[in-house]
């Protein structure tokens, strides 16, 4: 018979069987490092793993960042050196390339001379953004879509979890902010830290970011079951012979790597404290449809479809980016019309969808608090209420809001609903009155905020676009920035009184964060600096090195040269590395 594993969650540890686990589990798991990793949404898809000789895990520490230099420094960011080809054709290995210049953007306000040495730091934090931690063999996901849209399925999408805690190194070894040496107050992500609101998956980014040992396998403990072992041409079969689409391009064969990629992972978790904001993936199923039972059951069954007719996926594929199939009814038809074509997977409960309810109290699960603060963000307000978004401290004179800008009736697009519009106003105006610059964050951009269909939550609200909120915020001139993701690419626009940032995936190439300070430059002028950093990986990969940091370094170069990558996800120099000047208001 399949074997199946129940998940225990903050919500089903009052049986006593799932209490005796989550205890033993706990204990095994606390004795190694000090906390209680059993405990949350999953067991992470396995009960850690022992580690392979070849894999030491090493020592779970989470230390202080070294004292700040003086500023300015490039250690360990795009302005010191950037990953870049060292080959020519084909696939392209990756090694140091050069760095990215630090631009002023003036148009809002002219740069003075001699700011330099006036200036006061205000605030200092990091944004990361679209993690998309993944588990690669989940049996909802639409890998059959490969040939239509690069986001469907990506070649290095197993390494997820290892990316992802090497972008957790990178902040702790960063010895203060780029441009004025000023402490990291905080890391903020801005959406889509699942991929498919499977919880596996949200215990797995909630380790990374608070620390912990994740296993990022699910269903068959012993074994990868996923496309990438299918025996299907389309993909990418690193372990095999099989002279796929991928080898055919020039990706390497490296024996070991399925085994490696499900292997324990630890996260050491970030030394500073962390703040959480929900994207589309997080909630709807692939990021676009409006979850129900029938996704919950076909989620954590025993039958996945790996491939289909490219017309039929053509027409599919065509429909989501049209926004006409909300609640995945062409994915169920496909489902069932191909139910002969289905193959086989070991069915697993940590698979299950996770409510947004589920989401919050997950955050306010003390063995995920970390560094802090307790949920996140996110409150118990909010679990009463059903909300997704809250305000916080960003320092004395900064207030930081985090949105909630996803459609629950679905489609990959966001909007605002009129009882968040209604909040977001009153703490502008709450703010200016104290004297306070406020930055907002959320996942989706100004553009992608075009899906105002009614949200079935709540059927008779009134729902906002992208450009209704880019003239709210102008109103509120103190509003500094509007920080978000979605898009996967850098860019920077000057909407008249504030500045739009937008910061790449840590999924698709070039894999960034971003540091952000913010600092009056007291001649009438603030200055926001921003400053992307990779993952600590090193540049250069080997593929006998399948430890944690060969992995992650190996994350990054299949990244490049996955197929159908966009170049223009880079954004131009002037989306980078900034200097963004306003006037002081």
């Amino acid at each position: 018979m399949p074997r199946t594993r129940s998940v225990v969650t903050a919500l089903d540890r009052r049986s006593p069987l799932a209490r005796r686990s989550f205890l033993a589990a706990a204990g095994a798991l606390s004795a190694t490092t000090g906390v209680g990793l059993a405990v949350g949404l999953a067991d992470g898809g396995h009960q850690a793993r022992a580690a392979r000789p070849e894999q030491p895990l090493g020592q779970l520490t989470n230390r202080p960042a070294p004292a700040a230099p003086p500023a300015p420094y490039r250690r360990g960011t795009t302005l010191s050196t950037v990953a870049a080809p060292v080959s020519g054709q084909g696939y392209r290995r990756l090694g140091s390339g050069p760095a990215w210049p630090r631009l002023t953007r003036g148009e809002m306000a002219s740069a003075k001379k001699g700011r330099d040495g006036r200036r006061r730091t205000l605030a200092a934090f990091v944004q990361f953004t679209d993690l998309h931690v993944v588990d690669a063999q989940h049996p909802n996901r639409y890998e059959f879509l490969r040939a239509e849209t690069a986001s469907a399925w990506r070649p290095h999408e197993a390494l997820s979890v290892q990316g992802v805690v090497s972008l957790v190194e990178r902040v702790n070894a960063l010895r203060g902010a780029p441009a004025t040496g000023a402490p990291l107050s905080f890391v903020m992500t801005t959406g889509d830290n699942t991929d498919n609101n499977s919880r596996c998956e949200l215990d797995w980014f909630l380790k990374a970011m608070s620390g912990g040992v994740i296993v990022p396998n699910s269903g068959d403990p012993r074994r990868y079951e996923g496309v990438q072992d299918s025996g299907l041409p389309l993909y990418w079969h690193p372990d095999r012979e099989l002279r796929d689409a991928d080898k055919k391009a020039g990706f390497p064969h490296v024996p070991g790597f399925l085994d490696a990629a499900i292997g324990a992972v630890r996260s050491p978790g970030l030394n500073v404290p962390w703040y959480s904001t929900v994207g589309n993936h997080d909630f709807l199923q692939g990021g676009c449809f409006a979850g129900d039972s029938w996704f919950a059951e076909f989620s954590t069954g025993a039958r996945k479809l790996m491939e289909i007719d490219p017309a039929e996926a053509d027409r599919f594929w065509k429909t989501v980016r049209a926004g006409d199939d909300p609640k995945g009814a062409y994915f169920k038809e496909l489902i069932r019309s191909h139910r002969r074509a289905l193959r086989p997977v070991t069915p697993d409960s940590a698979r299950a969808p996770f409510s947004p309810r589920e989401y919050v109290q997950a955050h306010l699960d003390p063995v995920y608090t970390g560094p802090g603060p307790v949920g996140h963000g996110y409150t118990r307000a909010n679990l009463e209420a059903g909300t997704r978004y809250y305000s916080f401290d960003i320092a004395e004179d900064v207030l930081g809001i985090s949105l909630d800008t996803t459609n629950s009736g679905g489609h990959y697009e966001g909007s605002l609903g009129q009882a968040q519009w209604d909040w977001l106003e009153r703490t502008l105006e709450r703010s200016a009155k104290d004297g306070r610059y406020a930055i907002v964050f959320s996942h989706h951009t100004s553009a992608s905020m075009g899906n105002t269909r009614p949200d079935p939550a709540r059927p008779g609200e009134a729902r906002h676009a992208g450009q209704e909120l880019v003239g709210l915020l102008k109103r509120h001139p103190r509003v500094l920035a509007w920080v978000n993701g979605h898009t996967h690419r850098n860019r920077i626009r000057p909407r008249g009184t504030f500045w739009e940032i937008s910061t790449a995936s840590h999924t698709d190439y070039p894999q960034l964060a971003r540091v952000i300070e913010i600092a009056d430059n007291k001649d009438g002028t603030l200055s926001l600096f921003t400053t992307l950093i990779e993952s600590a990986a090193p540049h250069r990969t080997s593929y006998e090195d399948l430890s944690q940091t060969g992995l992650a370094s190996l994350y990054r170069e299949l990244s490049f040269n996955a197929p159908g990558r966009n170049p223009k996800l880079l954004g131009e120099s002037y989306d980078r590395n900034t200097e963004l000047l306003l006037r002081k208001r």
